[in-house]
């Protein structure tokens, strides 16, 4: 008689992380399904349209055939279209060499900490921020050095006294994540050109998130990597999803130095051998096509951002800046947590769906609490909502907190 097989899983996934926003997604679907409202702040997609030609474009392809594989760092036009927009948009030389087609912009927070992290060196990462990079640096064996965020007068700044508190002789990695989720921060090119002075003062490689570059409502964008000595240490984060309401589609880029841009790519090979063909074409009729589409995101993303931030500042005990970029709010609940007599996120945001159907993420989604934190937050998305539900949820969320 055989013996009973004994499955063990590897130690490394106890330190891999989750994207905790999908598991607040799953609760509010489970409130939904019991009859109930919800109004949908947790999870950062689009309910808007791919525009027509991109979806057009890519048809085509399917019927073109261009369904089998494809160069594993992408097809040469899009590679092309890539360090074309990219270098006029943030003032770099950039050559198809410097660019590598990813599937979604998330794996490029993988390969740039595979290709350039060995187990036991740091890497200093944005807390409140995106979980996954967390989550892969401590899964490939690294060690997670979170800095933070303070308060400013108009928005968020960077906690530089963090920064320079987490950085040791083992750091080798900076992830910098400007047009930030979840708290809508923006780096002044002062802000920025400090961040780059650091980053060149320790030796940093930096990883520049760049994923709502274009999801803003006014003003310019600014990359790390435009700065004097930065382009040569930059891998830029670029994604598809945001700009052009592709979030189900997965498609991204890495965007860096060739020799970095080489390794990302014999990881592709093997990863997924390439990103899906079809997709890249429609990815390029973006790129190069008619941008009507892109500005209607805009116009429509611009609206919802006034009502929310508008709205959450009525509200008795919240306070929220108005970000002029990327598609989230992250109000101050300090205030409303403290008359409700809620001790814990998870009472806050717990009460707020069971009582009002809002559902939203807070400020530990993003990451573990940092030593010292004093004030509570809590993140809305408002890109897959419409105004009118943004007004109706919200305007309950008031009554509740008035109660």
């Amino acid at each position: 008689m055989a013996a009973e097989h004994q499955r063990v899983i590897a130690d490394r996934i106890r330190r891999l992380g989750t994207e905790t926003a999908f598991a607040v997604s799953a609760e509010a679907a489970e409130w939904a399904g019991q009859g109930h409202k919800v109004y949908p702040f947790h999870l950062g997609d689009m309910d808007l349209p791919t525009p027509a030609n991109i979806v057009a474009a890519t048809e085509k392809a399917i019927a073109d055939g261009r369904t089998g594989y494809c160069p594993n760092a992408g097809i040469p036009a899009l590679r092309e279209a890539l360090a074309a927009d990219i270098g006029a948009s943030h003032g770099l030389e950039l050559a198809p060499a410097n660019v590598v087609v990813e599937p979604g912009g998330k794996p490029v927070i993988g390969k740039f900490i595979l290709a350039l992290m060995n187990p036991g060196d740091g890497v200093l990462y944005p807390n409140p921020g995106y979980p996954i990079y967390e989550s892969q640096i401590e899964f490939h064996g690294g060690v997670a050095q979170p800095y933070g965020y303070v308060e400013g007068a108009e928005n968020f700044e960077l906690d530089f006294e963090a920064l320079e508190r987490q950085v040791t002789p083992s750091t080798r990695l900076l992830i910098f994540n400007n047009l930030q989720n979840p708290t809508g921060a923006e780096s002044s090119p002062g802000e920025l050109e400090r961040m780059a002075e650091f980053a060149l003062r320790h030796d940093l490689t930096v990883l520049s998130d760049e994923a709502y570059w274009d999801t803003r409502y006014s003003g310019v964008s600014r990359s790390i990597a435009s700065l004097p000595g930065m382009a040569e240490r930059t891998v830029i984060l670029y994604t598809f999803g945001k700009k052009f309401a592709m979030t189900g589609w997965r498609l991204g880029a890495a965007i860096g130095p060739a020799e970095i841009a080489g390794v990302i790519a014999k990881l592709n090979v093997n990863d997924e051998s390439c990103s899906n063909h079809f997709v890249q074409y429609g990815a390029l009729e973006g790129l190069t096509g008619d941008q009507s589409g892109p500005r209607e995101i805009i116009r429509v993303l611009k609206e919802r951002r006034d009502a929310c931030v508008d709205l959450l500042n009525e509200i008795p005990g919240v306070r929220c800046f108005r970000p002029e970029a990327t598609f989230y709010a992250f109000p101050n609940v300090t205030g409303l947590m403290k008359a409700k007599g809620l001790s814990t996120y998870d009472e806050l945001r717990r009460s707020a769906l069971e009582q009002t159907g809002v559902s939203f993420c807070t400020r530990l989604h993003f990451g573990r609490a940092l030593p010292g934190e004093a004030e509570s937050y809590a993140r809305f998305a408002y890109s897959g909502i419409p105004v009118a539900e943004i007004r109706e949820g919200l305007g309950k969320l008031k009554e509740w907190a008035q109660i």
